[in-house]
C-alpha cells in the first residue's frame, strides 16, 4: 500500500499536470484530452463525473455477485480524475478537499449532516418554511 506521502505526490503530480492544461495556461484541446475537457466547459466535465460516478456503482453492484473488484479501483480512478479537472476548472485543488476531510474528520456524519441543516436554516429561514 503507498503512504501518505506517495498518494499525496501522486495526486500533486496530477493536479499539476491538469491544471498546466487550463485554457489560461495555454492548454490545447487537440493536443491534449484534458485540455479539450476544459475547452469544452463545465457541461463536458460534470457529464464525464456524472458518467463516471455511475460506472463507480455498477463496478460495485457487480462485485457484490462475483465481479472482480479491481473494476472499482479503475472505476474510481476515472472518478478522480474527471474530479481533478473540475477541480482546476473552479480554481481549486486536491489540497483542499484534503483540508475539507481532515476538518470533519472525528465529527460524526450524522452530526456534521445536522449541522449543515442548521447553518443552511440560518442563511435562509424562509428556504425551509412550511
Amino acid at each position: 500500500m503507498p503512504t501518505t506521502d506517495t498518494m499525496t505526490e501522486s495526486l500533486a503530480r496530477l493536479a499539476a499536470v491538469i491544471e498546466s492544461r487550463l485554457p489560461a495556461r495555454g492548454g490545447n484541446p487537440d493536443a491534449s484530452y484534458v485540455a479539450r475537457l476544459l475547452h469544452k466547459g463545465p457541461d463536458a466535465f460534470l457529464k464525464k463525473i456524472g458518467e463516471e460516478a455511475c460506472e463507480v456503482v455498477m463496478a460495485a453492484k457487480d462485485a457484490d455477485h462475483g465481479g472482480d473488484t479491481a473494476k472499482i479501483v479503475y472505476e474510481v480512478a476515472d472518478l478522480w480524475f474527471h474530479t481533478m479537472v473540475a477541480l482546476a476548472h473552479y480554481g481549486l485543488s486536491p489540497t483542499d478537499v484534503v483540508a475539507e476531510l481532515d476538518r470533519r474528520a472525528g465529527t460524526s456524519g450524522i452530526e456534521e449532516k445536522a449541522l449543515r441543516k442548521v447553518k443552511a436554516h440560518e442563511a435562509d429561514p424562509a428556504a425551509s418554511a412550511p
